[in-house]
């Protein structure tokens, strides 16, 4: 019997690597995001929607749920909460919508998918993955939104890894710095301090995206069975550094 792996924000940088990773491991993979992959070479099945738009019981969200459900056929066991967006703004200028926005995506749409997937995940004794951040627990200015969202998804992981207990796993991922195509936009007008950025790092370089899938790889499987409601590192050490020389306001 194969298992379905249902991840979303498919079509980021560590998305595209959560999907490759799982199929090539033997899941059916379903990936969701509210861009449109160009692409999938049929190697998985891609739902266009936006998650932000979870809770509000309307008609999307019904159908939403019950195509995954018909996809499945009862067959989901891993579910990874990847998808995120990234306000970086000083406090002066942060408006409520960024606020709901970010909240939206990173903190509740993945509760909301537990939620609608709980019955299905308890029957497999399934395991659910949050993708967290570095900024959980080491953050920089103009980070308020983004950092509050991503420690919250942290707590969540926790919380629920008691009332989802025994037949759930639920843990965390908090990746450092990695290479996706998100990360290097901001780096466009800055290559060197891309570079830099690397060197901060006790391993000498950022993150591949492939080395936090295999993070999560670890943690869907029989490897990771007595593990629940754990935060992962994935941060090349930096997270060991005292001072991180790059902070300004």
């Amino acid at each position: 019997m194969k298992k379905y792996a249902l991840i979303t924000g498919a079509a980021g940088g560590i998305g595209g690597a959560l999907c490759d990773i799982f199929l090539k491991n033997g899941y059916n993979v379903i990936g969701v995001d509210r861009e449109k992959i160009a692409n999938t070479k049929e190697k998985f099945d891609f739902i266009q929607y936006d998650i932000s738009k979870l809770g509000g019981k309307d008609e999307g969200e019904k159908s939403f749920f019950l195509r995954v459900k018909d996809m499945t056929k009862g067959k989901l066991f891993v579910l990874i909460n990847n998808a995120a967006i990234q306000i970086i703004k000083k406090i002066k200028d942060i408006e409520y919508n960024d606020w709901k926005e970010t909240l939206d995506t990173n903190l509740l749409a993945p509760f909301w998918l537990i939620q609608g997937f709980e019955k299905e995940l308890r029957k497999n004794n399934g395991s659910i993955i949050n993708i967290a951040s570095i900024h959980t627990y080491l953050t920089k200015a103009k980070f308020t939104v983004y950092a509050t969202s991503k420690g919250a998804l942290v707590a969540l992981t926790k919380v629920l890894s008691l009332e989802l207990a025994p037949e759930v796993r639920i843990n965390a991922i908090v990746p450092a710095a990695t290479d996706t195509p998100m990360l290097r936009d901001g780096f466009k007008d800055n290559p060197k301090g891309l570079k830099t950025l690397g060197e901060y790092h006790p391993l000498g370089r950022i993150a591949n995206p492939e080395e936090v899938a295999k993070a999560a790889l670890f943690l869907a499987s029989d490897m990771a069975s007595f593990i629940t409601g754990s935060v992962l590192n994935v941060d090349g050490g930096i997270g060991n550094v005292l001072h991180d020389p790059i902070f300004a306001r």
